[in-house]
């Protein structure tokens, strides 16, 4: 009885959530009709190969015999599951994922605050920036590969100086700083687009509010941390989840500066190894399956971290 009335006080004393004003719902609706055509052109194109992996990873298909197809329903999806390959790979995708996003974020925010400030030159200093954006990535891993390389990068040459490095120390010859080459390239790629991003939440922040903040005595950190991050928290969870769900699918740079090598591989290399190299259809669709819903889970979990209210980044009552 007492736990009941306990239950009862604490979901009483939960305050109501506000209903959602005329120009949020308004805006939902124009929103929706917004995306409506380019949600439809997506399904269209995409619809077909999604359900033909789909359908081809219920069977036992392999290229080298196209008439031996056999149904076997879910196996393909139980092979992946208790493969340790598969989580190793799956282990090696999250953690460049975690470690690339991060200094993203970090150099990206410098990146954006730097754009934001200054005054003269902006126009060259922000296109200086972006420019590694623009590089295509197989160019921007096989530039790296050179940088790395042994005999005529530079990469050694600039690090000699680190216990361990000297002019012929091989990057590509261990897991750990294979790994450090192809983070390394793929930060260097898309910072910009994370500072891009992030340009953008800056300048959502209002100067009445940093001033205010200033006239009150507050430093520079605790402005950053009680005025900036807070207002910039939707523009950071849009940033975090583009680059997240873009580098859980890295591809190029694997492929071009370590093919695999050293236990390197990633889910979308595991994936395309089956397909392209072994012409295995059944359980390659099966992984390239496995890969799409593990990148709806990553969504789901950044968006749940966040718990950005729309509404409530526009300062809405």
């Amino acid at each position: 009885m007492t736990s009941v009335i306990a239950n009862e006080a604490k979901s009483s004393s939960k305050a109501p959530k506000p209903p959602d004003s005329d120009r949020s719902r308004t805006e939902n609706r124009l929103a929706l009709k917004l995306v409506a055509p380019a949600i439809v052109l997506m399904l269209v194109v995409t619809a077909f190969p999604m359900l033909r992996a789909l359908y081809l990873s219920l069977f036992s298909y392999s290229l080298t015999a196209p008439d031996d197809r056999e149904f076997i329903g879910l196996s393909n999806y139980w092979t992946a599951l208790t493969d340790q390959l598969f989580w190793r790979d799956t282990g090696n995708t999250v953690f460049i994922m975690i470690v690339t996003v991060v200094f993203e974020l970090v150099i990206g925010f410098a990146f954006a605050m730097v754009m934001h400030k200054v005054i003269f030159a902006r126009g060259t200093i922000r296109t200086s920036i972006l420019v590694p954006y623009g590089v295509i990535t197989v160019v921007s891993g096989f530039a790296w590969q050179f940088a790395f390389s042994n005999t005529n990068g530079f990469i050694n040459s600039w690090l000699g100086w680190l216990p361990g490095i000297d002019a012929d120390f091989s990057w590509f010859d261990k897991y750990s700083t294979s790994m450090i080459a192809i983070m390394a390239s793929e930060i260097w790629k898309t910072t910009p687009f994370m500072s891009l991003l992030l340009l953008a939440g800056l300048a959502q922040v209002s100067e009445d509010m940093l001033e205010a903040a200033k006239v009150d005595g507050a430093t520079w950190w605790q402005r950053l941390y009680k005025v900036i991050l807070p207002n910039m928290r939707a523009a950071i969870m849009v940033a975090v989840l583009f680059r997240a769900l873009d580098a859980y699918r890295i591809f190029d740079n694997i492929f071009v500066m370590t093919a695999g090598a050293n236990g390197t591989e990633s889910i979308s290399f595991l994936t395309y190894r089956q397909v392209i190299e072994q012409f295995q259809l059944g359980i390659g669709s099966a992984l390239s399956v496995l890969l799409f819903l593990s990148v709806l889970v990553v969504a789901l979990v950044i968006v749940k971290l966040f718990r950005v209210n729309l509404a409530d980044a526009r300062q809405e009552s």
